[in-house]
């Protein structure tokens, strides 16, 4: 096997700090999306809390509690998709430079 020359050497160690800023800025975004599903469960759940005082009878109260609920797992079902979207482009932007190491030792392998 031979030794990778130095521009060889700096091609991969820029290819790693890009590979690296990928994944920092997906973490970041997936970390920005836990923020924002916090935020928008609190406002959720104060204007539940309202709508829910409001009611006038029991039968207004189930009405009322039957359309948060259904709202609250159809929200619930596209936020966790969205994160889990979120979380698989963290894992695949982290393990990049792992995959492309395994594909160059492979490819000098056949050589």
């Amino acid at each position: 096997m031979t030794q990778p020359n130095v521009a060889q050497a700096a091609t991969a160690s820029s290819s790693d700090t890009a590979h690296s800023t990928s994944a920092t800025g997906a973490f970041q975004e997936l970390a920005k999306a836990y923020q924002d599903l916090a935020t928008k469960n609190a406002a959720n759940l104060k204007s539940a809390i309202q709508a829910l005082s409001a009611v006038k009878s029991p039968a207004e109260f189930i009405e009322v509690q039957q359309r948060l609920i259904k709202e609250g797992v159809q929200a619930a079902v596209a936020d966790s998709q969205n994160i889990a979207h979120l979380t698989t482009a963290v894992f695949t932007a982290a393990f990049e430079p792992v995959r492309k190491q395994i594909e160059a030792a492979q490819k000098t392998a056949l050589h």
